[in-house]
């Protein structure tokens, strides 16, 4: 009897212990909604303006234990798809009563363009989202949006990332990439170390200057205009569900989570990195059709061929020739292109690393 009352008595102090615990964690309050300590949330963001109107699906999960906040965005662009539905796995995966701070998790930033299969683009003003930050609050909806994410949901947090993935029109090889900006040596540390712990072994250096002097225009660098680190990741491809690229993304989110000790664990980075300094862009010159044997991540040579562009009626243009050395990061897969469309972005290697 007496082993049975000690053993009562301590589950019962465990008991109040935690219930203890999570009495001293205050309700998070985001968007008109309080999360109590413990507890999970998921609900939406209405945002509408004069001529259209959509809305922002959220998950919240507010821990038992004080702790920074996390953002996690996904679907910017509503044909990544690899983004969203690891977005929506990683929420199901959460024990909010077992952890030390919040994360929120934005599943579709941009649903409009979800719904309507829409590459980049908004259906409803044809705007991109990833191009209009911070935005208006008396824009189009697009505009919009970006605002609503910027004042409602950026500003709340410590840390975000950003969810992206190749378009239907794009190979693309998976990586983390952060802002380095001369001027915040800090936010620009604690944005190399944020994109070391994904885990991807190839970073890219974002900015790289001596300081930010345009209008912040992507979804991540507007939190850095607000001096909270941030990160992006590119994994998936083609515009296609393909799980290995999920769950790649689902461990990113995972690791992060706890090298921050949001989540209980240990955190499995990459062994070895390289990081992407500069970058090249090529773009087409001209309208008709594309073809290149390449890949994404295959390594190229100043000088070498790496496609070809012909007219409408399959004559010659023009050989695309790279003019650098370096890896590519993501290409056109597909044969139409229009003039001015990205063709190439051609990662410079470096020799740093870890």
């Amino acid at each position: 009897m007496r082993h049975s009352f000690f053993f009562s008595s301590i589950i019962l102090l465990t008991v109040m212990l935690g219930q203890s615990s999570l009495a001293q964690v205050k309700p998070f309050s985001i968007a008109g909604h309080l999360i109590g300590a413990g507890k999970q949330l998921s609900f939406s963001i209405t945002v509408s303006s004069d001529q259209d109107s959509t809305f922002i699906p959220i998950t919240v999960s507010h821990g038992g234990k004080p702790g920074p906040v996390l953002l996690i965005t996904a679907g910017v662009h509503g044909y990544e798809y690899p983004p969203i539905l690891a977005a929506q796995q990683f929420a199901k995966q959460l024990k909010p009563a077992e952890m030390s701070g919040t994360i929120i998790i934005v599943h579709h930033a941009n649903l409009p363009s979800f719904l309507r299969r829409s590459i980049a683009y908004n259906p409803q003003d044809g705007k991109n989202l990833n191009r209009v930050f911070p935005g208006r609050a008396d824009g189009t909806i697009t505009e919009r949006l970006a605002w609503v994410l910027g004042s409602e949901l950026i500003a709340k947090c410590d840390y975000m990332i950003d969810v992206h993935a190749g378009d239907a029109q794009n190979d693309l090889m998976p990586y983390a990439g952060y802002y380095n900006y001369y001027d915040k040596p800090e936010l620009s540390e604690q944005g190399r170390k944020l994109a070391v712990a994904l885990g991807f072994e190839t970073i890219v250096q974002f900015g790289n200057e001596q300081s930010l002097k345009e209008a912040s225009m992507y979804c991540s660098r507007e939190a850095i205009t607000r001096g909270i680190p941030a990160v992006d990741i590119e994994c998936g491809r083609y515009g296609m569900a393909e799980p290995q690229f999920v769950n790649m993304i689902l461990k990113a989110l995972d690791n992060v989570s706890k090298s921050l000790r949001i989540v209980k664990g240990v955190s499995q980075p990459a062994i070895k990195h390289r990081y992407i300094e500069n970058r090249t862009s090529i773009d087409s010159k001209h309208t008709g059709f594309f073809k290149s044997d390449n890949k994404a991540g295959q390594q190229v040579l100043k000088g070498s061929k790496i496609g070809q562009i012909t007219d409408l009626f399959g004559n010659y243009l023009e050989d695309v020739i790279s003019p650098v050395d370096g890896i590519i990061l993501y290409m056109n897969a597909t044969p139409p292109i229009s003039k001015g469309e990205n063709l190439f972005s051609i990662g410079h290697l470096s020799n740093t690393s870890l």
